[in-house]
């Protein structure tokens, strides 16, 4: 079962979204923790609305969090997800950079020194990049992320990182996610990125292609991190995406 942790932080005033807390749902490894997932979701540009479980954004990571827990629980990885504040990035002020701040620092609270894993879609993909910095991090899964050409590659030195891509997004940007993964080269441990043929923005085709892909390279790190014994996912993923690949991108 599912343990809820409420927002502790002191409410801001910004706008309609005022009174508006986090959440972090954590489905605990069954025995010894020996790493930690978190799970970051999408949004839009602008909106200090509420963001609530039934909306898509928060409800479409919900298969992503259930494989990495079948998969990675057992061997000794928590997962833990959030559900933002607010539907919005919003600018300078960052709002979900804020909150994964405070799921980390949560983690860093009951888990230190253990590694974790990023796994973010759209603006959680991108949130995910900005935090990546936490020296916790070890590896970072971004689907179909919301990026740019300013988008900073310091963050994720020294980490592994994954940007998986649509063909067909109309929403996010596939070249600007290819640019992204060509830049950091030399300051990143790794960078892959897979352009998915024929698949769009909400994960609805090829949905377990994505998943796969996502929750394969986390515990393909995780194994690496702690030696868990995660053989059968392994192999799984480097049927998907080889150890010895070709340059970028690798398309699926």
């Amino acid at each position: 079962m599912a343990i809820r942790k409420e927002d502790d932080r002191e409410a801001q005033e910004a706008g309609s979204g005022a009174a508006a807390k986090a959440v972090l749902s954590v489905a605990p490894a069954r025995g010894e923790t020996r790493g930690v997932a978190l799970v970051l979701h999408g949004g839009t540009a602008n909106s200090y609305e509420f963001v609530r479980g039934r909306h898509l954004s928060p409800a479409r990571m919900v298969p992503f969090a259930q494989t990495l827990r079948a998969r990675g629980g057992l061997h000794g990885l928590s997962v833990w997800t959030l559900r933002n504040r607010y539907r919005g990035w919003n600018g300078a002020d960052m709002s979900p950079v804020q909150d994964a701040r405070w799921a980390l620092s949560h983690i860093r609270r009951e888990h230190p020194d253990l590694p974790v894993y990023l796994l973010g879609h759209s603006m959680g993909g991108l949130t995910a990049l900005c935090v990546a910095d936490d020296p916790q991090v070890r590896a970072v899964v971004a689907l179909a992320p919301w990026l740019n050409r300013d988008t900073p590659v310091q963050r994720v030195a020294g980490r592994r990182v994954l940007i998986v891509h649509g063909t067909e997004d109309r929403w996010t940007s596939p070249s600007n996610s290819l640019a992204y993964a060509r830049r950091p080269k030399g300051v990143a441990e790794s960078v892959d990125y897979v352009s998915l043929t024929g698949a769009g923005h909400f994960m609805v085709r090829r949905l377990g292609l994505w998943n796969s892909l996502a929750s394969g390279y986390i515990l393909d790190a995780f194994a690496d991190d702690s030696g868990a014994e995660v053989q059968r996912s392994r192999e799984a993923f480097r049927t998907l995406l080889p150890a010895a690949r070709a340059s970028l991108p690798v398309v699926l």
